[in-house]
């Protein structure tokens, strides 16, 4: 059984590309109930998906994007646990809100792209929360300049509002999380930008045929 809830986009958010567009949040519930158990794949709509991220600069913050590259993503709606994400971001191409943190960004001192060119994700783990079934917990491994490091992410699903009540053929995965630059070596600057960096993807995903 597939529960939906009706929620909204603001201008505040993040990800306001999705400009004017109302979507359900497709709740995570596992039951045992008869019907089609078999994950299904879904493919990787890159124009419509972002990966932003956010860190401080002294009183003010950097923000940027970066570009997704591939993602293979399964999900099964009648056991969670067997769904799986694999992502992998084009660093190369990362962009701040302003230059020069763009030219730091990808510079040796930070994420050094000509040596290190992708960032990949593997999830590992997805559990429903308990006391907030429309959000799950997805464990994983996150791969930045060569050095791989456990990371937890904050999961949601949601269903474009054009599109009927139970449809699966086209969904949107957020997720949300943060990784410390110092453990990855991106320590570059750090006398000005703080060593968090919060990270928000956006991934619209169609069913593969």
């Amino acid at each position: 059984m597939v529960v939906f809830l009706l929620c909204t986009w603001d201008e505040g958010s993040m990800f306001y590309f999705m400009r004017n567009f109302f979507c359900s949040v497709l709740v995570w519930i596992i039951v045992l109930s008869a019907g089609n158990a078999a994950p299904l794949s879904y493919t990787l709509d890159k124009g419509a998906s972002r990966v932003g991220f956010e860190v401080s600069f002294g009183p003010d913050q950097i923000t940027g994007e970066l570009p997704v590259q591939s993602a293979e993503i399964t999900l099964d709606f009648q056991q969670v646990a067997n769904s799986s994400v694999a992502v992998v971001l084009d660093v190369g191409n990362a962009k701040a809100n302003f230059p020069f943190a763009t030219q730091a960004l990808r510079g040796p001192k930070v994420l050094d792209t000509t040596r290190f060119p992708t960032i990949s994700f593997v999830s590992t783990e997805i559990k429903v929360l308990p006391d907030a079934p429309s959000k799950a917990r997805m464990s994983g491994e996150i791969t930045i300049r060569d050095t791989t490091r456990p990371i937890t992410l904050g999961a949601e699903l949601f269903r474009p509002a054009d599109r009927a009540l139970g449809e699966r053929e086209r969904l949107i995965v957020q997720l949300s999380g943060a990784v410390s630059r110092a453990a990855f070596g991106a320590t570059g600057w750090s006398d000005l930008v703080g060593d968090t960096v919060a990270l928000d993807l956006m991934l619209q995903i169609d069913l593969a045929e």
